[in-house]
């Protein structure tokens, strides 16, 4: 499947925020990426600011079209408010819970291992990044995988990261999912009700 493989630094300047991680820094410019960045600026349609906002989502998360917008349409099926119930899913994603724990660096590293067979759940090799993990699920690194100088460069420059949803026992390797994240825990500075409103048209 397609991934953005185009400069990461032009698409964290366009939405002012570090998208794919830390390392890449952002230019304080007050203009638009782009060789047209300095040009007149235009007001923005209503339409193209819920774009906008829907596409750094999908930056943010690592996720093509398609596949964000299945994703849409289920939270749209389950009980609670759409917005927040889409971005706890977005959250219990495997490739991403991989990352929260601090396994990886980036979604894009975390992506990686679980494809390789680096990451188990509850016990047996999943390779799938894009599956939704339940609370209760037990993410761990494959034993064999333990010693991978990635994997541990991670977790001594950064540590398990420490989010309220989430579990880590550094010595066994392994975190566990307790809750989905309520809407105040998520950290990332998206307006998820500027997504549903585009949907919704």
């Amino acid at each position: 499947m397609a991934r953005y493989t185009g400069p990461k630094t032009r698409i964290s300047r366009r939405y002012n925020e570090p998208i794919f991680g830390d390392s890449k820094t952002l230019a304080k410019k007050n203009y638009p990426a782009g060789q047209h960045g300095k040009g007149k600026k235009r007001k923005q349609s209503e339409y193209a600011v819920q774009l906008a906002e829907k596409q750094k989502a999908k930056f943010i998360y690592g996720i093509l079209e398609r596949q964000f917008e299945n994703t849409f349409h289920k939270a749209s099926r389950k009980k609670g408010v759409t917005g927040e119930v889409l971005l706890q899913m977005l959250e219990s994603r495997l490739d991403n819970t991989v990352y929260r724990l601090g396994v990886a660096p980036t979604r894009r590293a975390a992506r990686q291992l679980v494809v390789h067979k680096h990451i188990t759940v509850n016990g047996e090799v999943l390779n799938i990044p894009s599956a939704f993990l339940k609370p209760g699920d037990v993410v761990a690194v494959r034993e064999k995988s333990k010693s991978l100088e990635a994997i541990n460069n991670s977790l001594s420059i950064q540590g398990a990261k420490k989010y309220n949803w989430l579990e880590w026992d550094l010595k066994e390797m392994e975190g566990k999912l307790i809750n989905l994240p309520p809407r105040q825990d998520i950290p990332e500075n998206i307006n998820e009700q500027l997504i549903v409103e585009l949907y919704s048209k």
